[in-house]
């Protein structure tokens, strides 16, 4: 497992706790004579594993997505006017929704098109103002 070859007079060190030789039977040897214990390489897998595991998305039923009245309501009490974009908006929000929920369910045949939405305005109309309150929301 390990290269110990005659060219290394000096005990191998684990360059991640420390431990000698004299503590560990055996340990891989790296570029520039840089030695790795097997407990370290362990923990190294470990952490590499938690890492890379999925993270978890809320599900959400059709009866928890939120309709677009109740996203429009929320957006009317932080924005004042732009009654067209918040109607707009609550509807795109609940059809992404409905996007996400259908492509679990057995419903292969249903397809739901996907759309963009494009905020133009001047400067103060509150284009932000929206976009960060619908974040907020979700």
């Amino acid at each position: 497992m390990a290269k110990q070859s005659g060219r290394n007079k000096k005990k191998p060190i684990c360059g991640f706790c420390g431990r000698s030789a004299t503590q560990l039977d055996a340990f891989i040897e790296g570029p520039n004579d840089i030695f790795i214990c097997p407990e370290c390489v362990d923990l190294c897998h470990n952490i590499i594993q938690q890492s890379q595991k999925p993270t978890s998305t809320p599900t959400l039923s059709l009866e928890e997505m939120p309709r677009p009245r109740e996203i429009k309501e929320y957006l009317d009490q932080y924005v004042i006017g732009q009654e067209h974009a918040k109607k707009y908006l609550s509807v795109a929000v609940h059809n992404h929704y409905k996007r996400l929920f259908h492509t679990d369910s057995k419903d292969k045949d249903v397809e739901i098109d996907k759309s963009n939405v494009l905020l133009i305005g001047p400067t103060g109309s509150g284009k932000t103002l929206l976009a960060r309150t619908l974040a907020r929301f979700l």
